[in-house]
């Protein structure tokens, strides 16, 4: 009983002990965090989608009931996440019985739920009292999405985690990181993970060029390559005006 309590209080523990996952310093610290709102900008094939994988299994493991939605900005990209998910669950060596069990979803006997969901305001409203909402992809889901999913969280009291790379500086994932005062910011670069030759990412930026390889993997809110003026040549703009309509 005392180790499953510890377990339950640690998910890290229980990705290294039950998972057997070698956890990177980074995602031990983001799964033990005990806040509520997580902002993860992380370069791409860092392991931030698994990460969060065995954060929302661990919630439907051990807090019976709970309500655990993955959000996507597509079907395809929600069930991806919903298969590291399932993935994980195999690892254990007694999963629980499962009384649903199907691409999208699974319900366990103890009435957790896992479902995964496209970024569709239509769709995302038919749920309440989410208790782990972990939107991937966040700097290109639409704005209607996250502010759909919010409320959800309003009752539960329910943890919130936006996970992507950045797309430039608008939209929701953007306005938290830059000045979100209620969010905890991690931010892990390519050359960060141990997994990323320094080789492939020097092929890398030769191929995509600085605007994208910046983004993909050192997690750099870059300007439009299209804007004729600048995020901070605007900012410089209408600092001034704003104190004068304030007098």
């Amino acid at each position: 009983m005392a180790d499953m309590l510890r377990l339950a209080l640690d998910p890290a523990a229980f990705a290294t002990e039950l998972l057997g996952f070698v956890l990177d310093p980074w995602q031990a610290d983001a799964l033990r965090w005990p806040g509520k709102r997580l902002l993860l900008n992380c370069a791409r094939q860092s392991g931030k989608s698994t990460m969060a994988a065995i954060l929302g299994l661990h919630r439907a493991l051990y807090y019976p009931g709970s309500l655990v939605l993955l959000v996507s900005p597509s079907l395809r990209q929600s069930s991806e996440l919903f298969k590291k998910v399932s993935d994980q669950l195999d690892k254990l060596d007694t999963p629980p019985a499962l009384v649903e069990d199907n691409k999208l979803s699974m319900t366990m006997v103890n009435r957790s739920r896992v479902v995964s969901l496209p970024s569709s305001e239509a769709t995302i409203r038919g749920f309440s009292g989410a208790n782990l909402i972990i939107e991937d992809e966040a700097a290109r889901a639409p704005e209607a999405t996250y502010k759909a999913v919010r409320p959800m969280l309003a009752v539960s009291g329910g943890k919130l985690i936006l996970m992507s790379t950045p797309w430039g500086r608008r939209g929701h994932f953007w306005d938290a990181w830059d000045h979100g005062a209620a969010w905890k910011r991690v931010m892990v670069t390519a050359e960060q993970c141990p997994r990323i030759p320094a080789a492939f990412l020097a092929e890398e930026r030769e191929t995509l060029g600085d605007w994208w390889y910046f983004q993909e993997y050192f997690c750099l809110f870059q300007d439009s390559q299209t804007a004729a003026f600048t995020f901070d040549d605007i900012q410089k703009a209408f600092s001034g005006k704003v104190k004068e309509w304030k007098l």
